[in-house]
């Protein structure tokens, strides 16, 4: 099987039911899921191990392989042991707690997936940087981020979100972002880290402004040009 370089000609990887529910990935390379925040699907499960499954593309279409996760990968209700070859239309389950369809194109993706792919809220804040929070997809100038941020960056820019054109103390971003219990442990340098990480995928689609703006002493704000008072 050779790949195009257009992307609606990728197989691609939808996710329903679970807590990436209505994205979805073109696989024109190979994909690492799990729950750590370096993988490209990043599922923030605690019964996802750190690095779950693979999908490769190869000749004969796209691999499925687990690696030698705790709870299971999942083909059509069957458990994967090793690698298996995907076909259209397949389910898979990653622990079972996110599940996946997987079409070979986006001319054969299935109406019921079409159907779970929210399309971007109406929001009374509009501006050149727009985020749906149900789908956890982001569009700068109306060009959806590809691939999908990481949960943490996604976490990160939603509080931004909620409160653009205000300054949020960096301490509550770790809060919002790790969680009460855990952001004891983060350091700033984490926080940093992930700030950076951020700023890198929204240059992507919009290398001439800074959206994620630093205001030394008092935290970060988003910077939206078009948004309602900012």
């Amino acid at each position: 099987m050779e790949f195009s370089n257009t992307a609606s000609e990728l197989p691609l990887l939808i996710s329903q039911e679970g807590p990436l529910e209505g994205l979805r990935w073109s696989i024109g390379q190979p994909l690492l899921l799990g729950r750590d925040s370096s993988c490209d699907i990043v599922i923030p499960e605690r019964q996802v191990s750190r690095y779950h499954a693979r999908l490769s593309p190869i000749a004969e279409g796209i691999l499925l392989e687990d690696l030698g996760s705790k709870n299971g990968t999942f083909c059509n209700g069957k458990k994967v042991e090793g690698t298996i070859l995907l076909q259209d239309g397949d389910v898979l389950q990653i622990a079972l707690v996110q599940t996946f369809t997987f079409v070979s194109s986006d001319s054969t993706l299935p109406l019921e997936a079409v159907a779970k792919t929210p399309e971007i809220i109406n929001s009374q804040v509009q501006g050149k940087l727009r985020l749906d929070q149900r789908s956890r997809r982001v569009f700068i100038n109306e060009k959806e981020i590809s691939p999908p941020l990481s949960a943490p960056q996604f976490k990160l820019l939603q509080t931004l979100y909620e409160y653009q054109g205000k300054v949020v103390s960096r301490e509550d971003l770790i809060v919002a972002v790790w969680g009460e219990q855990e952001s004891f442990g983060v350091s700033e340098q984490a926080l940093d880290a992930l700030v950076r990480r951020l700023r890198d995928r929204i240059r992507e689609c919009d290398p001439n402004h800074v959206y994620v703006v630093t205001i030394r002493g008092h935290g970060l704000r988003l910077d939206n040009p078009g948004a309602d008072g900012v």
